[in-house]
C-alpha cells in the first residue's frame, strides 16, 4: 500500500477520477495497486563477457546508425548520461546528431566538452517544436538507419549491437528491414530504480492503431524516415505518427491489402532503452502533455483516411490509448480482415477466453472484466492469432471455411450477426471445451494461411453460462 500511495500516483488517481468517474477509477486504482505490489522487475544488464564478445562480433558488421536527439534546455546531468550511454555502445559504427533548440548555451557547453568526432552538434535558430528540431537532425543523417533518442533518456550498452545483429540476420534471409523496435523500461530521475518493463509483441497492426506500443527504441531505414519527415501537426506524438505512416507505406497503395508476406518490421525482445521519468515527463505524468495524445489520435485518423477505412477514433480512459469504431462495421471496411473475435466472460465477471496464442493458450484469462491488464492491452483492439468461435463475426470467405471444416451450413445469430455456433451444432451431441478450442485454433490457422488478419475486439462480449 505504501508503494502505491506516493504523490505521483495520488495525482494520477485524482486526474483519472475527474476524467472518468468513480466506478472506473475504483477498478483502475485497485488494479494498479495489485500490479505494483506484484512488480518485481529488475533490469539485468549484459555481462562484461557478453559485451566484450559483442565488440568483437561488431567488427564484422557494416550497418551505420544515425542517432537523432532533439535537445531543449536539457539538464546537464541528464544530457551527459544520454551522451555517455551512446558513446559506451559495444557497436561503434554510428553518428550522434544533437539538434539544439535551446535559447541558452547550456546544451552547447556540455556537448563542447566531448571530443568524440562521432558527435555532431547543430544549433537551431529558434524553437519551432520537437518535429522541426528532429527534422534538423534528420537532415544531417548519413547512416543506413536512423534511431530516435530523447534528450534525457538512456540506451543500454548493447542497443546498437542488437539492432545491427538483427539487421544482418534478416539480410541473410533476403529481407531488408525498414523498421525495428525493442522492449523498454522506465527509470527514475537518478537511474537508481528500473520498473514498468514493457515487453512488446511482434508487429501487430491493430494494436499499433490502439497505442504507440512500438515507442522506444525505434530504428528506421534512414531513406524512409527522410522521405516521410516529421510533421509539426503531430508534435508530441511525432514518433508515433512517423511509425504509423511508415507502416502505411510498407502496406502499399493497394486498397485491398490482404497480407501475403510479413511487413519488413522486426521486434527485438530485449530491453534496450531506459525511459527516464520525472514529474514533467510524459512517462511519469501523462496529463502533462495532453496535446501529445490528441496528436496521436490525429495520426491514427490520418492512417484510416489514407487507407480508405471509415471509422471514428476516440480516446480511451487511459491517456495515449485509442479505439476505432468502424462504419458500419470492421469487416465491410477492411478487406484485410476476415474474422473479428470478442471476449468471453464467466460467472465471476472475469475473462474466460476469447483470444489465444497460436498454440491455444488464453490471453488475459482470469482478469476482471473491468481491468485493462498489462500495458492496458486487454482493453485494446489488436490483431490475434486465434479467437473463439463462441464470440466472433466472419467474412463470406471465412463462412465458407467454417462450412468446409464443420460440414454444416453457416448460421449467423439473428440478433448479433455473430457465428451462431450453438445453432450450427444443435443436432450434434454438442462440443466439449477442448473441441471448441481445437476448432477455433484450426479455423484461425486456415484464415491466417489465406493471408487475412484476425482482429480481437474487446467490447464484443459473450457471457458464458453455467
Amino acid at each position: 500500500m505504501s508503494k502505491f500511495l506516493k504523490i505521483s500516483n495520488l495525482k494520477k488517481t485524482l486526474r483519472y477520477l475527474k476524467k472518468n468517474g468513480i466506478r472506473p477509477t475504483y477498478y483502475a486504482m485497485k488494479e494498479r495497486m495489485e500490479t505494483e505490489s506484484a512488480d518485481d522487475y529488475t533490469y539485468v544488464p549484459p555481462t562484461e563477457e557478453s559485451l566484450l564478445e559483442q565488440k568483437m562480433k561488431a567488427e564484422q558488421m557494416t550497418t551505420r546508425f544515425s542517432i537523432l536527439v532533439p535537445a531543449f534546455e536539457t539538464k546537464e546531468e541528464h544530457l551527459r548520461a544520454m551522451i555517455d550511454s551512446v558513446l559506451s555502445q559495444t557497436y561503434g559504427n554510428f553518428e550522434l546528431i544533437i539538434s539544439d533548440a535551446s535559447s541558452s548555451e547550456k546544451v552547447e557547453k556540455v556537448v563542447a566538452a566531448y571530443t568524440d568526432e562521432r558527435i555532431k552538434y547543430r544549433k537551431k535558430g529558434q524553437n519551432a517544436g520537437i518535429s522541426a528540431n528532429t527534422s534538423q537532425a534528420l537532415a544531417y543523417a548519413t547512416g543506413d538507419y536512423a534511431g530516435l533518442l530523447d534528450h534525457d533518456d538512456i540506451l543500454t550498452r548493447d542497443a546498437l549491437y542488437e539492432m545491427a545483429s538483427c539487421i544482418e540476420k534478416y539480410k541473410k534471409e533476403g529481407v531488408l528491414l525498414q523498421l525495428l523496435y525493442s522492449d523498454e523500461d522506465k527509470c527514475d530521475g537518478m537511474e537508481k530504480r528500473y520498473y514498468e518493463v514493457n515487453r512488446k509483441p511482434d508487429f501487430n497492426l491493430d494494436l499499433l492503431l490502439s497505442n504507440n506500443y512500438i515507442c522506444h527504441f525505434m530504428v528506421m531505414k534512414r531513406q524512409l524516415m527522410q522521405e516521410l519527415g516529421f510533421r509539426s501537426v503531430c508534435d508530441g506524438a511525432q514518433d508515433y505518427d512517423i511509425a504509423v505512416r511508415a507502416v502505411n507505406v510498407m502496406m502499399g497503395k493497394d486498397r485491398q491489402p490482404v497480407k501475403k508476406e510479413p511487413l519488413p518490421i522486426a521486434h527485438i525482445p530485449k530491453v534496450l532503452y531506459h525511459w527516464r521519468c520525472h514529474e514533467n515527463s510524459t512517462a511519469e505524468n501523462p496529463a502533462s502533455k495532453q496535446y501529445a495524445y490528441d496528436a496521436g489520435k490525429r495520426a491514427v485518423e490520418d492512417f484510416l483516411r489514407t487507407r480508405g477505412w471509415k471509422g471514428t477514433v476516440s480516446h480511451l480512459r487511459h491517456l495515449g490509448f485509442y479505439r476505432t469504431d468502424y462504419q458500419p462495421d470492421l469487416l465491410p471496411n477492411r478487406e484485410d480482415v476476415a474474422v473479428v473475435g470478442g471476449k468471453l466472460i464467466d460467472e465471476k465477471n472475469k475473462i474466460a477466453g476469447g483470444i489465444y496464442t497460436r498454440k491455444g493458450e488464453p490471453l488475459y484469462k482470469g482478469l476482471h472484466r473491468e481491468y485493462s491488464g498489462y500495458m492496458h492491452r486487454a482493453a485494446l483492439q489488436q490483431e490475434a492469432e486465434v479467437v473463439d468461435i463462441r464470440c466472433m463475426k466472419v467474412s463470406r470467405e471465412a463462412e465458407l471455411v467454417l462450412e468446409e471444416m464443420t460440414g454444416m451450413p453457416y448460421h449467423p445469430h439473428p440478433g448479433t450477426g455473430r457465428f451462431d455456433w450453438k445453432k450450427c451444432f444443435e443436432k450434434d451431441r454438442g462440443l466439449s471445451e477442448e473441441e471448441i478450442l481445437d476448432l477455433s485454433r484450426r479455423f484461425c490457422e486456415r484464415i491466417r494461411q489465406m493471408g487475412y488478419r484476425i482482429v480481437w475486439e474487446p467490447v464484443m462480449v459473450e457471457k458464458l453460462g453455467k
